[in-house]
Order: structure tokens, then sequence, then C-alpha cells
């Protein structure tokens, strides 16, 4: 009896981590599995303008993560194969941004005429530089420069002469797009909307924290001073008596003259 018992006890709990694994492995599974398809619907949709899958899979994870981008521009009969390596200005972005960021650059290398960008050309798109054109050269201020510099999309939209509402109605076809805030709002090393709001309410909190902290010590200042006993004034001191005043020295009579004889 006690075997099966404790057979019975074994497979329940065996049941159970494994209903508990399955849940836990539900509960994460949405929100990994919808990043996965936001990159790589964003690979899918910049794969022209990077030139190959893997340059437009270097592409959406350097700008996500803020780590160094690797592009290759492959070899024609004229040309070997170049290696371009850079750095986001921006830090990190999320898919909705980065979106914008690459919607930007490829808008602006169409207006230079440039449909399919070299790796070096693409780089200067995004960080700033030096492009050849048919017309010439071009200096490219850098779509995630002036994010850097503290620019919202629609700011960069207009300095580039676009209307971000044009900008934003590409992007959405082929990925994310950052809500309305999200795209005024500029600065280095941007941050999702939730992480923003969870730092400020994380500021706010320590803020009432110090003023309640501040609020208690002052208290405890007061208590404290009430339990002193008041200081007791001290008596005057009497007045000394005034010194009487000295007899004057009776005066010493004169001597009287000795006489010459004896």
């Amino acid at each position: 009896m006690k075997r099966h018992l404790l057979a019975f006890s074994v497979l329940s709990a065996a049941i159970g981590l494994g209903i508990t694994g399955q849940v836990a492995f539900a509960a994460d599974t949405p929100s990994t599995t919808a990043s996965t398809q936001e990159s790589g619907k964003l690979v899918t949709s910049y794969t022209s303008l990077a030139g190959s899958t893997n340059n437009a899979q270097a592409l959406v994870d350097g700008l996500h993560n803020g780590t160094a981008i690797v592009l290759v521009t492959p070899a024609t009969a004229t040309s070997p194969a170049v290696q371009t390596t850079f750095t986001p200005d921006t830090g990190k972005l999320s898919y909705g941004n980065l979106n914008i960021a690459l919607a930007l650059a490829q808008a602006e290398l169409t207006k230079a005429g440039i449909t399919q960008p070299s790796a070096a050309q693409l780089q200067a798109a995004l960080n700033g530089g030096a492009i050849t054109t048919s017309a010439g050269p071009v200096q490219l201020s850098g779509v995630l420069a002036l994010r850097a510099q503290g620019q919202g999309w629609g700011q960069i939209a207009h300095t580039l002469g676009f209307k971000v509402g044009e900008i934003v109605s590409a992007a959405k076809a082929k990925g994310p797009v950052p809500d309305r805030d999200d795209i005024a709002r500029g600065g280095k090393g941007d941050k999702d909307a939730k992480a923003d709001k969870a730092e400020k309410q994380a500021d706010k909190a320590e803020d009432k924290a110090e003023k309640a902290a501040d609020k208690a010590e002052r208290a405890a200042d007061k208590a404290e001073r009430a339990d002193k006993p008041a200081k007791v004034d001290r008596p005057d001191k009497p007045e000394r008596p005034a010194k009487a005043d000295r007899p004057d020295k009776p005066e010493r009579p004169d001597k009287p003259e000795h006489s010459g004889g004896r």
C-alpha cells in the first residue's frame, strides 16, 4: 500500500512540475515570439536596401542592441568585396525607432539618386559622412547623428526635407513604428516608452522618500527640543553695598620748635 502511495505521489509531483513548466514556458513565449517576428519582418523589409539578408540582419541587430554593425559589399567583376564596420551614434534603439531610422536613411539615399547603396553609403546615411553621387559629392548629416543630438524624428525628417507623416506611413508597412510621443522625443540611447515611464516613476518615488525622510527628521528635532526643560533664569546678583566713607585723619600737631640754649 505504501509503495502505491509513494508511486502516486511521485507521479503527481512529476505531473505538477510538467504543468508548471508548461505554464512558465507559455508565459514567456508571446513576448519572445513577438520580438522575433518584429526583427524578422524588419530584416525582410530592408534586405534590398542593405544588399543582402546578412547585412539586413546585422543592421537590425546592431541598431537594436547598440553594438557594432558589420556590413559587406559583395565583390563584383571589377572590385573585391569590402567590409564596413561602424557603431550607431544613438546606442540602443527600439524596433519602432530603428524602423524610422532606416526609412529616413533610405529616403535620403533615394533622394540622392542611390537605390542600391554600398555599405559605406549606408553608413554615411546613418552616422553621417560624404558620398559620391552622379551629381558629385554630397555630405550627409546622418539620421542617427541628428537623433543623438536630441532631435525627434519629426525634426530630423524636416531637416532632411521630408514630412514625418510620409516616412511613418512608409515605415508601417515594413515593421513596428513608435508612438507619437516617441516620435517627438529624441536623444542618445533611446529607450522604450515603458522604460522611460518606469525610470520617471522611480525618480518620483525617490524624491517622495527623501521628502518624507526630511519631514520625519524635522519632527524628531522638534520633539527633542520639546522634551528638554526650559532654562531657569539665573537670579540677578545682589548689589554690593556702597563702601562707607573713611573718616578723615586728624591733623597732627605741629612739633614744638627747639630752643637754641641748653
